[in-house]
């Protein structure tokens, strides 16, 4: 299963933490952990296209933090547009897929 954990500061969110293999598929072929790589990098790319300096990304074994800077409020819109494309795919495949933290 896929773990995501999403932490606040000051009621704004301050960091994601995404790890795990949604196990749908053999490693490869799974079109779940396809679907989250996607929507995590696409919006990590958009906030440093906009602003090198609102958030900062790590990627170790297997694991993804994305810490966002909570004065950038176009990157907390865009976290926000990726959580929200993440649960619609947690209530697509609510097996392989899970959100713990939001408000």
């Amino acid at each position: 299963m896929i773990n995501i954990k999403v932490q606040y500061k000051n009621d704004k969110i301050s960091k994601v933490t995404i790890k795990g293999h949604a196990n749908y598929e053999t490693f490869g072929k799974d079109i779940v952990c396809a679907a989250v790589s996607s929507i995590a990098t696409t919006s990590i790319n958009a906030i440093l296209t906009l602003d090198s300096d609102a958030c900062k990304y790590e990627v170790n074994d297997g694991k993804l933090d994305i810490s966002i800077n909570e004065n950038s409020d176009m990157a907390l819109k865009l976290i926000n547009n990726m959580l929200n494309m993440l649960k619609e795919l947690q209530d697509q495949y609510p097996k392989n897929i899970e959100i713990g933290g939001l408000k």
